[in-house]
């Protein structure tokens, strides 16, 4: 989601004093912002439209990279670029890709409190039923943009060194991370192969909705992001 403004600097920039310098400090991050979310969108333009998937899968991998390390709108905190080589991302397996129809759901309303965004809103859209990990509920956004919205905690989450506490994210397509619709009515791709960290893993100043509890699973979920060191071998 959003970001707080930090004091000191932004983007390489010096904060000045005065509200004309924070007006001027808050375009070049909202700015920022945008080019990011141009280019994810961009991005997963090109994976959805991939004949080889484990090339686009690294190609996805290495433009992340890129942007982590020279973005100034990069989720890294300025002490943490410097020690940066790169995202920890298992190789692809094609196991991990599916395409699962949006079968029926109560509806659930949940309100999201983010700090920096305020209270945002999810209606659950569906769920689906993901081989060898079970149901994920589907939600959407319901506040201005729409868009769909599939997080997953898997029991990595809780193992040191392995997948973020918070859950990851296999699908945020108000921001771009969109996999496209599966062959089936009704279908959405989820190639877990993609699943990623929310901005807030790296720097808590970003404003992440985490996984709820109909997102949260007890199988572990070897490939995607991960998150540190610990049991990881790449």
């Amino acid at each position: 989601m959003g970001r707080a403004v930090r004091s000191g600097s932004i983007a390489g920039r010096r904060i000045v004093s005065g509200a004309s310098g924070q007006a001027h400090d808050r375009a070049v991050s909202a700015l920022a912002v945008a080019d990011w979310r141009r280019r994810t969108a961009a991005l997963y333009a090109e994976v959805r439209e991939a004949t080889d998937l484990p090339a686009a899968h690294d190609h996805w991998r290495r433009v992340r990279d890129e942007l982590f390390a020279h973005h100034p709108a990069s989720p890294l905190l300025p002490g943490d670029r410097d020690a940066f080589t790169g995202l920890r991302v298992k190789p692809y397996d094609p196991a991990w890709r599916f395409e699962c129809v949006i079968q029926d759901a109560e509806p659930l309303r949940i309100e999201v409190e983010t700090g920096t965004d305020g209270v945002v809103p999810f209606e659950r859209l569906g769920l689906v039923d993901v081989p060898a990990v079970g149901s994920l509920d589907v939600w959407r956004l319901a506040s201005y943009g729409g868009g769909l919205f599939v997080p997953v905690r898997d029991a990595l989450s809780r193992v040191p060194g392995g997948t973020y506490g918070g859950g990851r994210y296999l699908l945020d397509t108000v921001k771009g991370a969109d996999l496209g619709g599966g062959r089936a009515p009704s279908s959405v791709v989820l190639d877990l192969n993609f699943a990623y960290n929310p901005s807030c893993a790296y720097d808590e100043a970003w404003a992440c909705p985490l996984a709820p509890p109909g997102n949260v699973v007890d199988v572990e979920i070897p490939v995607g992001e991960r998150y540190g060191d610990g049991r990881l071998v790449l």
